[in-house]
């Protein structure tokens, strides 16, 4: 494996005027960094995608196939990430097929028409089940290229001599389905995911070396801390920002008083939109880096289900995530898991499936203390109110 990595920085060609139709961090300008994962074979694009400066990678991946290249799970298709494709294709030929391989997934689905229209010779294919909120639009008025979009599985699949494609779901979460389509590339012998698994490492991914803010501003105890820089204070901030983003509201997050935010706010040397002017809403419990523990792996990057994942889409099933699992344990000499989110790649083995597996089956599915208390009454509020199911796998069955 190689991996090299370029990073560059460049306001002009890393703007994405969209950014409004789903208007989360770091909205017009995305930076950029552009890997090559396995070489010759699988290449990795990066952005950061948040709220209030939680922040997370998220991935576009590209595998090289017979006829060219494939793209999967779009990103914001920025001159800078454009060219670096086209450098690309010049090598490896030319991108021939694009892939949504998630229903629900907005971040890589409001990207698809405009990465659709940079590559207007390329197949479009799609999730089953589309769905949009507040009203349920066609694909054509959702931006997809009516003319060479294909939906997978109903159409076919793309480039199966080689990849084997393996679906996840349907799950009906209320307002649409929650499904996802992974990748196993068997030359690379990596399987390529959206959101159903993802490994998280103890260090801050690469790309916050172009901008630390997020680390910087989440490591700080209360607003009237300057943001200030060095490898400890990243670290810090790395695994508070993983507990906001697996938990939305870990256990170890206190809300403190109006009063005592204002207090801490517009202190000079943060009276500016970087440090947001000092107003920082957030108080942590002294015990809250053994949560973080918890879910961040020490040596290498932790396996896991995601909890917000596990607890919002599937409370009610767990037996369907097993089966899942089951299909990819048995994919032949698999190695390396690519999600399009967190690290990448990741060591994941059909040994390392079905330890995972065990995991799954012999834990508290449904847990509701602790950092999972949020979720888990958010849960329980959406199907008291029935905007979920109790019986999620009964309807969207193709």
């Amino acid at each position: 494996m190689n991996n090299k990595i370029k990073i560059k920085k460049s306001k002009q060609r890393n703007n994405w005027f969209w950014w409004p139709l789903f208007p989360l961090y770091p909205y017009g300008s995305r930076n950029t960094i552009f890997t090559e994962l396995v070489t010759d074979l699988v290449w990795s694009f990066e952005q950061l995608q948040g709220l209030y400066y939680v922040a997370v990678p998220i991935r576009l991946t590209v595998i090289k196939v017979p006829k060219g290249l494939m793209l999967i799970n779009p990103l914001p298709p920025t001159k800078e990430l454009l060219k670096d494709l086209r450098r690309l294709e010049q090598k490896h030929g030319p991108i021939c097929t694009i892939v949504l391989p998630t229903a629900s997934g907005l971040e890589h689905k409001i990207s698809m028409p405009a990465m659709a229209r940079a590559f207007p010779k390329a197949l479009v294919w799609i999730c089953p089940g589309q769905w949009s909120f507040p009203f349920q639009l066609p694909l054509s008025w959702l931006g997809f290229p009516v003319n060479r979009t294909r939906v997978l599985f109903a159409d076919g699949l793309p480039h199966k001599e080689s990849c084997q494609w393996i679906s996840l779901g349907p799950i009906d979460i209320g307002l649409g389905r929650f499904q996802e389509i992974a990748c196993y590339h068997k030359q690379s012998q990596s399987l390529v995911v959206t959101d159903a698994l993802i490994g998280i490492e103890a260090s801050p991914p690469p790309i916050f070396d172009l901008d630390p803010t997020p680390l910087l501003f989440h490591a700080r105890d209360k607003g009237s801390e300057f943001l200030d820089d060095s490898p400890e204070l990243r670290k810090k901030g790395w695994r508070r920002l993983v507990l906001f983003a697996s938990y939305l509201k870990p256990d170890q997050l206190k809300i403190p008083s109006l009063l005592e935010v204002f207090d801490n706010a517009f202190k000079p040397g943060l009276r500016n939109c970087k440090s947001h002017f000092g107003i920082y809403p957030f108080k942590w419990d002294k015990q809250w880096e053994l949560s973080a523990k918890e879910i961040i792996g020490n040596k290498k990057p932790l396996v896991q289900i995601a909890p917000v994942i596990q607890r919002l889409v599937f409370p009610r099933a767990k037996n369907e995530f097993l089966r899942w699992l089951d299909e990819i344990k048995t994919l032949k000499g698999m190695k390396r898991l690519i999600s399009a989110h967190y690290s990448a790649p990741v060591s994941f083995t059909d040994r390392d499936c079905i330890a995972l597996r065990r995991k799954v089956n012999f834990s508290n599915w449904n847990r509701s203390e602790g950092d999972w208390t949020f979720l888990g009454e958010l849960d329980k509020s959406l199907l008291k109110n029935s905007v979920v199911p109790k019986e999620p796998l009964k309807n969207f069955r193709d």
